[in-house]
């Protein structure tokens, strides 16, 4: 387990997308670079800026899709869970669920205020008044497991950068924690260019 609150961030302008994840006492956690240009998501989560020491491997199952499922996988490939976009529904409130091994919905990853991502889509078609809004507009998301609050992730106040800080609202097992931690990543990925 983690020493909570988590720090989460990320350079908003980036061929490559680079996320890093430190703990409480500012340890990495996590370290994913994304590929650029890549028409199928492929993901690997570092435990190490170096990218010597992979802990996951997240991979979607089609090219370029709003529902799309992100296998979650450890480094001996076994398959731990997925997150699966919503599609549809995620156009008014950013949805995305959380599946087990065996495919089962067991929690979701919800936007808490879908006007957030109103306010954030109308104030970005403003030129230059879009790039300050990150300081202004910061939405937040529940990750819940089993039908229980387990993650809460808020946007920090940021303009070339974005960071995040993810508390724990419930007792998860170190596989949970795993694969929440992981859902919620690829979410961000996903989802990246909004607040």
């Amino acid at each position: 387990m983690h020493q909570y609150p988590l720090s989460l961030s990320f350079k908003m302008i980036a061929i490559s997308p680079q996320i890093r994840v430190t703990d409480a006492a500012d340890r990495l956690v996590m370290y994913i670079k994304q590929k650029a240009f890549k028409l199928r998501e492929d993901v690997t989560i570092f435990s190490d800026e170096q990218q010597q020491f992979p802990l996951l491997h997240i991979k979607a199952d089609r090219i370029i899709d709003f529902a799309a499922t992100y296998t979650i996988r450890d480094t001996a490939e076994r398959v731990l869970g997925a997150v699966k976009g919503q599609g549809m529904r995620s156009l008014w409130r950013t949805n995305f669920a959380v599946l087990d091994a065996a495919g089962n919905a067991i929690g979701n990853i919800v936007e808490d205020n879908p006007w957030v991502k109103v306010a954030d889509g109308l104030v970005n078609e403003i030129p230059l008044v879009g790039w300050v809004a990150g300081l202004f507009i910061n939405p937040a998301y529940t990750a819940t497991l089993h039908g229980r609050p387990a993650l809460h992730l808020v946007k920090k106040p940021s303009m070339l950068e974005r960071h995040f800080t993810i508390t724990n609202s419930g007792d998860l097992s170190e596989s949970d924690e795993q694969l929440l931690l992981a859902s919620v990543v690829m979410m961000l990925l996903l989802i990246r260019g909004r607040g």
